[in-house]
């Protein structure tokens, strides 16, 4: 029996022990390969590559390569190797997040376009895809369909979330496409390649991916109350970056349809950067709004979705771990 501990949602009781052993022990192999994936032979570029690595992060996209998995053969060779390249993806798309939104921080270590700059950070993040590519070349053709399917989307929901809503679109609709390519589509992809390299069979890949797929609104949608719920960087992030950057998110634009007079000043923080004090401001108002439990209702309708699509898998204790993670991402807002 492994020795590894498991943690984050692994660690939950309702997930069987000997599953979350198992899994958490993959995971370690995971990070291993994720390690030896950003080394170069420039320490430049070997530091800057590994440093979102070395940050840790949940891992949360191998978990869930590796979870779905166990509904065909867990035991299958590639899956530590298609776990490690998912992860990698990830960690690709966030060296140019953080230069695109000039983040300071990521995963509560000083972001690496503060460290190194943009070129290198941008740079980075070309090598981390690289290796993830690498990877993908020798666990064959379909693998690199699902991961250039998956990758256009999440360009696309950057391109999205960069030029903003059209003219005439609704800006919530726009916000929630832009979650679904750019967050919902990667952590599908997760599932997709776990059951795929698990060898299930193919209506079970389908309906885990679509799972997955309502998994990741839900799990986005998590962390944009979380941004404004929480009182510690949960995520990295110093709650409130939304606000103080002008971004809007779930909560934000259910605000923003209210017409109750007492919250015009609500209304005027909203959508544009702010200083410290009008940050601070913002929050109070907005914790205490309704818009908060309509954003929770949302999400939990999102994550009610996905529970459907597990019912209809096999009886087991993989089902149950899915079932057991929608739990937690309701219950990580409170």
């Amino acid at each position: 029996m492994s020795g590894a501990v498991p943690s984050g949602f692994l660690a939950l009781p309702s997930v069987d022990a000997d599953l979350a052993r198992e899994v958490q022990d993959s995971l370690d192999q995971v990070e291993k390969v994720l390690r030896e994936a950003v080394a170069a032979s420039d320490p430049i570029l070997t530091d800057a590559a590994g440093h979102l690595v070395s940050a840790g992060g949940k891992r949360f996209r191998a978990t869930l390569v590796l979870l779905a998995s166990y509904f065909g053969d867990p035991a299958a060779p590639d899956l530590v190797r298609a776990a490690a390249v998912v992860e990698l993806t990830h960690v690709a798309t966030l060296y140019h997040d953080d230069v695109m939104d000039e983040a300071e921080l990521r995963r509560g270590e000083p972001s690496a376009n503060q460290i190194w700059g943009n070129t290198v950070a941008i740079l980075a993040g070309d090598y981390v895809f690289a290796r993830a590519s690498e990877m993908l070349a020798d666990l064959g053709t379909e693998a690199v369909r699902m991961q250039a399917r998956t990758f256009g989307r999440l360009v696309q929901g950057q391109i999205l979330e960069t030029s903003g809503p059209r003219e005439g679109t609704d800006p919530l609709t726009h916000y929630t496409n832009v979650i679904a390519d750019k967050t919902a589509s990667l952590i599908a992809a997760s599932a997709e390649f776990g059951a795929t390299f698990g060898k299930a069979e193919p209506e079970t890949i389908e309906t885990i991916t679509r799972a997955c797929d309502a998994l990741g609104m839900a799990f986005q949608l998590s962390d944009d109350i979380l941004d404004v719920s929480s009182d510690t960087a949960e995520s990295g992030k110093v709650p409130g970056t939304d606000l103080r950057e002008g971004v809007l998110t779930l909560p934000m634009f259910y605000a923003l349809r209210s017409t109750d007079p007492a919250d015009e000043r609500l209304r005027g923080l909203l959508g544009r950067p702010l200083d410290d004090d009008e940050t601070a401001e913002a929050l109070r108002l907005l914790r205490a709004h309704p818009a908060m439990e309509q954003a929770r209702a949302s999400m939990r309708g999102w994550a009610d979705r996905a529970r459907t699509e597990l019912a209809s898998l096999p009886v087991g204790r993989a089902r149950t771990a899915f079932e057991a993670l929608c739990d937690y991402v309701v219950e990580r807002t409170g």
